[in-house]
């Protein structure tokens, strides 16, 4: 969530193999068109226009993984509500970063800066 240029989902996409898929979600329509020129012929990553109001991809739900990349000032639950039983949410959230599983369970992982969330 939050894929900006892309980077992070083709890093991503790599390291999960042909055998995983990557999607990056972005809010910004200019950082959509200019991270899916990025990604090239990557057949397990994509990146999607974020649908204004809704955080993450419901409809694609539940991931056994999801990496926001921008700061949230609350636990965004409606991601939390996307994971797979087994799935992890990695979140910072008032400048910590949690790692979240589905309980929640929240386990703190240090202090960083990052831009804000935004929902549309």
């Amino acid at each position: 969530v939050g894929c900006g240029s892309a980077w992070t989902t083709a890093l991503l996409a790599h390291l999960v193999g042909p055998a995983g898929s990557v999607v990056g979600v972005e809010i910004v329509p200019g950082l959509v068109a200019f991270g899916r020129s990025r990604l090239g012929d990557r057949p397990n990553a994509r990146v999607v226009e974020a649908v204004p109001g809704v955080l993450g991809l419901p409809d694609g739900a539940p991931y056994d993984r999801i990496l926001v990349s921008a700061e949230a000032s609350t636990l965004p639950v409606p991601l939390v509500e996307q994971l797979a039983e087994d799935g992890v949410l990695v979140v910072p959230v008032r400048g910590t970063l949690l790692e979240v599983r589905p309980g929640p369970e929240v386990v703190e992982r240090g202090r960083y800066a990052f831009v804000p969330l935004v929902d549309g």
